[in-house]
């Protein structure tokens, strides 16, 4: 199977490390011009030449903006007018006491989880639309079908981004353009790797602290071990592709096998 993105666009938000970073990559080596975002524009810069060095393009540029905001969102579009692919990546997560959590986090989860993907659909998905063809993906998480105790306000916000897919898939029904959603499980990001350590301590060894987090927070796991990040590029690449014509309004699970559900 041969993934060619040629002559297309993508942004994928949040892509200065992690899952976003792995995007970034793996959208560039399939042949696509790709903008890497951030809110800081020395990390943007590091991150366009590390996209750059790995997948070997020079088809990759930077959009510099907090898109928690508007005007973040305005200096993006600003950056890049018009996509073929969007990747709605960027998202926040942390333990909380769930009555200890108050209006101004749940305010601020749902500011940088959920309506920043909103802000960019309504700013992109028009000119896909009249175009005929645009691929948005939105990335949620097992935490949107399996909310965590110590989580909820994460995982209400995935499960929102689960209702934005689906909605703004029927908004684009029959135009060419597909919007999905992607379920991913515990991944090996720098971040998870300080979650994991803020639930098991710092005593333990990785690979030792990686099991018993998996043990003991995630034992629904089928993999029993922290999914990489560039497992989860793989399935974004490909749901961005002509080859994924036929799926849309989905919530596309590459999870391990946590969530313990024939469907999603």
């Amino acid at each position: 199977m041969r993934i060619d993105l040629s002559g297309r666009t993508a942004l994928v938000t949040g892509s200065t490390q992690g899952i976003g970073l792995a995007i970034a990559v793996g959208l560039a080596r399939a042949g696509a011009r790709v903008a890497v975002n951030g809110r800081d524009g020395e990390r943007v810069a590091q991150a366009v030449r590390s996209v750059a060095a790995e997948s070997g393009s020079d088809h990759v540029t930077g959009a510099v903006g907090d898109l928690a905001t508007e005007q973040g969102a305005a200096a993006v579009r600003e950056a890049v007018p018009a996509l073929d692919v969007l990747v709605n990546n960027l998202g926040i997560f942390g333990s909380a006491a769930p009555l200890e959590i108050d209006d101004a986090e749940w305010r601020r989860y749902f500011e940088v989880n959920v309506l920043s993907a909103v802000r960019l659909i309504r700013a992109y998905l028009p000119g896909m639309k009249e175009r005929g063809w645009g691929r948005v993906l939105n990335l949620a998480s097992d935490s949107a079908v399996v909310i965590p105790a110590e989580m909820i306000h994460y995982g209400m916000t995935k499960t929102a981004l689960l209702a934005v897919g689906r909605g703004f898939a029927k908004d684009a029904a029959g135009t060419g353009v597909t919007v999905n959603s992607v379920i991913a499980g515990p991944t090996r990001t720098g971040g998870v790797e300080g979650f994991v350590r803020e639930l098991v301590g710092d005593e333990l060894p990785w690979d030792e602290a990686q099991h018993r987090f998996m043990v003991e927070y995630r034992p629904q796991s089928l993999l029993q071990r922290l999914i990489e990040p560039e497992e989860i590029a793989n399935l974004v690449v490909y749901l961005a592709s002509p080859l994924a014509s036929a799926t849309t309004g989905g919530a596309v699970r590459v999870d391990g096998g946590y969530v313990d559900s024939i469907l999603p």
